[in-house]
């Protein structure tokens, strides 16, 4: 995930640096290199965004498993209180 965003950072700057170049400043200069480097990035960087959306994807799908794991193990004990009753 550090990787993706170091890249879409260099992509900013370089779009940045760029129309610096073309003596544009102030303002307008960062809102147009935002806006620039996004539609680069939505091109340039498509790979990347997938590896990382997998590993995010992986990630939730892990930590969901384990969720339900320790939830059917807390409804084990219930049941196993309440039928010791």
């Amino acid at each position: 995930m550090a990787r993706y965003t170091v890249l879409r950072l260099l992509v900013f700057f370089g779009v940045l640096c760029a129309l610096w170049l073309t003596q544009l400043r102030g303002w307008a200069l960062l809102v147009l290199s935002a806006v620039v480097s996004a539609i680069i990035s939505t091109f340039l960087l498509a790979g990347p965004r997938e590896v990382v959306a997998q590993k995010l994807e992986q990630k939730v799908t892990e930590r969901r498993a384990k969720a339900d794991e320790y939830r059917t193990a807390e409804d084990d004990e219930a049941d196993e209180e309440y039928t010791d009753r």
